[in-house]
């Protein structure tokens, strides 16, 4: 690891969105349903609970002046307002503005339908009007950026969700998003009444197969009984899979049909969908990204969001701004997972309260090496 660490946000490990989540009491109770009993569908011993550890905040930013910089922000599809990947990096961008005083900021997204020229015109324009950092929000811009950055040596890019851009001015920004999601699927089964859980792809990629890898692994380590549906929007190479609720509506009310009472997507915006259906069919459902319980884009559908799994892009982007402001970008993980709390859960609505002790004792086993949880599905 190339040094730092980001502090955990919450206590016990409990991550949000700063300022999002909030963390309630627990109890000792392994039941995952609403009426306090065993639930039928846990099959394991959860891992004993490690003592409560203190709140704290990242201070990656303290003391930092970023007031000459002057930061670009290239959207995925979605783009600031998807109530999740995107909107993470823009509060990361939101809060170097605010604590640390970036001078200037712009943004753009991109679109379903683009080509790679689009994607390298949007980055060096960024940079020709003096951009500096830019940071490409997604995959996707792995061709542009390894096209674009040398043309800029002057220029610090950073690309969250790759590491295959080897370039001196490129920082990836990755995550441990099979460990967080592992812990989804554990929530899962405990709040399964039916034993019979859902996940929901937006595009059949190897990052989203980290997701589903996880939240498998975990709903199987809890349960050795529990029945899950697995589907994806779009297949590789049609990102329309991300920015499509009706279909997220139509897979995921397919999946309550069949019986699933708790579903888990990774599929940006389309998760709008997957909401709307379980509280058609009155059935639980798990977030992505950012605390999505909090989403004001999702307010009529947040009653059934009983966690989300938190991806920190908001943290990454932010420790990135600072770490370029200080001109040290070694003092950046080289992987946000769960023993720098890069990935993790909420608890806002404190639906899950009753199960954090549960949930805490995996993410223990994880950070220890005593679990290890595999970024491929099994076949």
């Amino acid at each position: 690891m190339r040094g730092g660490r980001i502090v955990a946000i919450a206590a016990a490990g409990v991550l949000a969105l700063a300022g999002c989540a909030k963390d309630s009491g627990s109890n000792d109770n392994a039941s995952g349903s609403e009426g306090g009993n065993a639930g039928e569908c846990v099959t394991a011993e959860a891992p004993p609970a490690p003592p409560a550890a203190a709140s704290s905040e990242s201070a990656a930013g303290a003391d930092v002046d970023a007031s000459k910089l002057k930061v670009g922000l290239a959207y995925d599809v979605g783009g600031r307002g998807d109530a999740s990947f995107n909107d993470a990096a823009a509060a990361g961008v939101d809060r170097a503005v605010e604590q640390m005083g970036v001078a200037d900021t712009t943004e753009s997204t991109a679109s379903a339908t683009e080509d790679e020229a689009s994607k390298q015109q949007r980055l060096s324009q960024m940079a020709n009007e003096g951009f500096n950092p830019i940071i490409a929000v997604g995959f996707a811009y792995a061709e542009a950026l390894k096209a674009v950055a040398p043309k800029f040596p002057d220029t610090q890019f950073a690309i969250v969700d790759d590491n295959s851009v080897e370039a001196e001015n490129v920082t990836p920004l990755v995550f441990a998003e099979e460990e967080g999601s592992f812990l989804a699927g554990v929530a899962a089964v405990y709040k399964s009444e039916n034993c019979h859980i859902g996940f929901v792809g937006g595009v059949d990629t190897p990052l989203i197969h980290k997701f589903e890898a996880g939240f498998l692994q975990g709903a199987k380590a809890a349960s050795d009984k529990v029945k899950i549906e697995n589907d994806y929007l779009t297949p590789a190479g049609d990102i329309s899979g991300f920015q499509d609720p009706g279909k997220g509506n139509v897979v995921a009310s397919a999946q309550v049909d069949k019986g699933a009472d708790v579903l888990y997507h990774a599929a940006g915006a389309s998760g709008k969908g997957v909401f709307e259906a379980a509280k058609s069919g009155n059935a639980k459902a798990i977030g992505v990204d950012s605390d999505q319980y909090n989403q004001k884009t999702l307010a009529s559908v947040k009653d059934v969001i009983i966690t989300s799994m938190i991806k920190r892009v908001d943290v990454a982007v932010f420790d990135y701004i600072a770490a370029v402001a200080k001109d040290d970008v070694s003092t950046l993980p080289e992987r946000f997972n769960l023993e720098v709390d890069g990935v993790g859960y909420s608890t806002s609505g404190g639906m899950i309260d009753d199960i954090v002790p549960q949930l805490e004792g995996y993410k223990q086993q994880i950070v220890d090496g005593a679990i290890t949880v595999s970024d491929k599905p099994e076949n």
